[in-house]
Order: C-alpha cells, then sequence, then structure tokens
C-alpha cells in the first residue's frame, strides 16, 4: 500500500518551460510553480492551509497520566494476529485505544479487547485515494477521544516487537512522527505528477511511501484540516499505468 506525497513547505530548484502545457492557465500555474515561494504569490487556498498548520503546530502537546496511543487497524477482515496482539495489551488498559477498518468482511474478534472497535467501513482499493479514505476514516474516530495523543496506522499482518511499555514510552514522548517519505523517479512515483497539481504541487516536491505511520496529535489534525493538497491528489492522481 502506498501514498503519493507533497511538501506542505516545498523546496524549489532547476526550472523547467511550460512547452506542452495544454491550457494557459496550466502555463501560468507551471511558471508560477518555478518561482521560490518568497517570490511567488501564493493562492488564497495556500495562505489559509499555512496559518492553519502553524496555529495547530503551536498547540502544545499535553502528555498526562490518561494519555493513550491509538491504534488504527486498516483490514480487509479478520485480523490473524488479534490474539499476538491481546497479549500485548493485556496488563495496560486505559493506555491505548483501538480502531479497526474492515474493507472486504467483518471482523470476527476473540480479545475483549478487540470487541465492538470497529468503525463504519467502506471498499478499499489498493492505489486508490480509497485507500487514503480509510485511513482518515480511522483517524477522525481516533481524534474523537481527546487523551489520544498518539496514533498508530497497522495492517492484519503486523505484530507487536517490543513491549507495550517500550512502545508507550517510544511514541508518546516522541517530539516527533514517524513517516516513510523518498524520491521515486519512475512511473509509480513522480511519473504519476500532473499539470492540473500546479501551483501547489510541484513535480520536484512529489514524494512516495509506504502508507503505514505512526503520527502525533498535531500532526493527525493538520491531515484531518487539509483539504487543499488532498482534493488535488483525489482529483489528478491515479493508479500509474503498468510499464
Amino acid at each position: 500500500m502506498f501514498l503519493i506525497c507533497t511538501h506542505l513547505f516545498p523546496r524549489h530548484g532547476k526550472s523547467s518551460s511550460c512547452h506542452g502545457l495544454s491550457s494557459s492557465r496550466g502555463c501560468e500555474n507551471a511558471l508560477s510553480a518555478l518561482l521560490p515561494l518568497h517570490v511567488r504569490k501564493l493562492t488564497t487556498n495556500e495562505i489559509a492551509a499555512r496559518a492553519v498548520v502553524r496555529d495547530i503546530l503551536r498547540t502544545p502537546s499535553f502528555i498526562t497520566q490518561n494519555s493513550k496511543i491509538a491504534f488504527l487497524f486498516l483490514t480487509h477482515g479478520t485480523l490473524p494476529f488479534e490474539l499476538l496482539w491481546d497479549e500485548f495489551f493485556k496488563g495496560h488498559e486505559g493506555k491505548f485505544s483501538i480502531y479497526i477498518h474492515s474493507s472486504k468482511k467483518r471482523p470476527v474478534h476473540i480479545s475483549p479487547h478487540f470487541y465492538d472497535r470497529d468503525i463504519h467501513s467502506d471498499e478499499v482499493t489498493w492505489g486508490r485515494t480509497s485507500m487514503v479514505d480509510a485511513g482518515k476514516r480511522l483517524l477522525v474516530n481516533a481524534l474523537e477521544d481527546p487523551d489520544n495523543q498518539h496514533f498508530v496506522l497497522l495492517s492484519e499482518s503486523c505484530i507487536p516487537l517490543h513491549t507495550f511499555d517500550y512502545t508507550y514510552r517510544y511514541l508518546l514522548y516522541s517530539n516527533v512522527s514517524f513517516i516513510e517519505s523518498f524520491v521515486d523517479p519512475g512511473p509509480h512515483g513522480t511519473g504519476r505528477h500532473m499539470e492540473d497539481m500546479l501551483p501547489e504541487i510541484t513535480k520536484e516536491d512529489f514524494r512516495k511511501g509506504a502508507q503505514w505511520f505512526t503520527m502525533k496529535r498535531q500532526h493527525a489534525v493538520i491531515v484531518m484540516s487539509d483539504s487543499l493538497y488532498y482534493s488535488k491528489f483525489r482529483k489528478y492522481c491515479g493508479v500509474s499505468k503498468p510499464g
């Protein structure tokens, strides 16, 4: 499962012409995107997005004795390692929350920790924005609990490699989120960039990464508050063609 993403505060380097763009509007967007941010006039939506992000990041983290980690399971159906996770969670009630999004069939649970933790789910297709939608659906459900301060997206094939206490301390007291982001110059990476994404999303700022993440609450709120960049990917970034 993969996500394609862009930097919210991008860097700019080499320029290119707008030769071959399909419209004057596309050419205008392309030329605007080539300018450094301190020169290029930001769109109204970009200004609004940056203001929201700045305010969210200024909100301090509040770690209390009630702070929890939200475990978000994105699955096809029943969790094959549910009993292993049950042992992982046992004895740490009150320090975690569980949310399950099943894309194909309702899971059968054998652990009391997983009972009644299924959220409203829709069908998910690999490589489509429905995967992003499912992750956001899990996030928004978990954000409703103010005690959830860190969020971990997992698949049904994930298993814990450390004790709960180690995981809890490591994630909750870290000041960063953990996501994958790298440049893929091939057709399955920057090859999926489209001119319609300009000026907000340039080809050189295009990044690819696995969907799975661990995320601080502030960053989760940023993800859910964004509509500008998400809408660009939803409209213009489809499944890459084989080859």
